[in-house]
């Protein structure tokens, strides 16, 4: 009996989980087509800068948690070892809402380009034996105008 619980449960996290993920991965689709007008550009350091008026650091931060199946789908990877393609997704989805939500900020202030972007990613919520529970991701940019 706790078996076929357990395997329901899991089924139930499998299908709402790829659910909300495919929603989350059309939403970014579409903001990402209305920041397009937005360049992001990285500089080296001997390069000249563009010029700018006005310059202001702009922010995105996400916090992209992980579901049940995903974790159990990557325990029982580690197992075997290899790729753990389950958080790959989860990767994914975080630099890619973080960066959408440092752009839309960015257009917000009136920004032409966004210069030098950063990505910092930490492991967070839940580092018991070797999975990972969410994931942060923090993304920064000089937004010119």
């Amino acid at each position: 009996m706790d078996i076929l619980v357990f395997l329901t449960l899991l089924g139930v996290g499998y299908f709402i989980g790829n659910h909300r993920e495919r929603k989350h991965y059309e939403d970014i689709k579409r903001r990402e087509k209305g920041t397009l007008h937005v360049p992001i550009m990285s500089w080296g350091a001997k390069q000249d800068l563009p010029y700018a008026h006005e310059a202001q650091m702009f922010v995105g931060s996400v916090v992209v948690a992980n579901d049940y199946f995903k974790t159990i789908a990557a325990s029982l990877r580690n197992l075997v070892g290899g790729r753990v393609t389950v958080y790959e997704t989860l990767i994914d989805r975080g630099r890619r809402e973080a960066m959408l939500r440092m752009k839309e900020s960015a257009i917000e202030w009136g920004a032409s380009q966004i210069l030098n972007i950063r990505f910092e990613t930490s492991n967070i919520a839940g580092q018991t034996k070797g999975g990972m529970g969410a994931v942060e991701v923090m993304v920064y940019g000089t937004g010119i105008r």
